[in-house]
């Protein structure tokens, strides 16, 4: 599984992909208004930090403004993947622009129907949200397999790029699935190191090292 950092924070970037942790990396409208910096410059940043896919995103809703937009983006490294919404617009532009031989990343997917329209359009990725699906009652998790089950079925090469994930659970249940990508916030990614019995035998292990009075360095 491929692990997308969900952020524009620069730092936060470097500090994971230094471990290995980073294929890639997902900006949106949102995450470059928090980061204060300019789109293109962040964006460049980011895109030279990283060896794998960077998803800016168009803000445009019209086709041709959104095919527009998106080789602009695109144009700021070979690395890009030109983001647009799961519209019919979105759709369009996705097809033009993948012929073009851009990476696109079809993002805000709620449904298999629409899921199954991004990957005849020509997606890259398709980003179906879990989070945003948990918070009015219906099991985002349900999704991410269908969606899994229909590109299986037809053998489709859009990769399944779980997002808005908000917990570990999330992220062990996309690898379960079988997601081809999660994009998570860092905190999350760090989370998912943490557990109380990791913490409670170090403890215990350390405690018994000291009493033999001996150091390795």
């Amino acid at each position: 599984m491929k692990f997308f950092v969900d952020t524009a924070e620069v730092d936060q970037i470097a500090e994971l992909n230094d471990l290995g942790m980073v294929d890639g990396v997902t900006t949106n409208p949102s995450l470059i208004m928090k980061s204060g910096r300019d789109i293109l410059e962040v964006t460049k940043e980011i895109a030279d930090m990283v060896d794998g896919p960077v998803s800016a995103e168009v803000v445009a809703t019209e086709a041709d403004a959104m095919i527009a937009e998106g080789r602009k983006l695109a144009k700021i490294a070979d690395n890009i993947a030109v983001k647009v919404p799961l519209t019919w617009a979105g759709l369009k532009a996705c097809n033009v622009l993948t012929n073009e031989g851009n990476m696109v990343n079809v993002t805000l997917c709620f449904s298999a129907n629409q899921a199954l329209l991004a990957a005849k359009a020509g997606a890259t990725f398709i980003s179906p949200f879990i989070g945003r699906l948990d918070d009015i009652n219906l099991d985002g998790m349900d999704l991410i397999s269908d969606i899994r089950q229909i590109y299986d079925n037809y053998g489709y090469e859009t990769q399944i790029l779980a997002a808005s994930i908000r917990s570990v659970n999330h992220a062990y249940q996309s690898a379960m699935i079988g997601a081809d990508v999660m994009t998570a916030p860092p905190k999350v990614i760090k989370q998912m190191a943490e557990h109380v019995l990791t913490d409670k035998g170090l403890e215990a292990f350390l405690s018994d090292w000291e009493k033999t009075g001996q150091k390795i360095l």
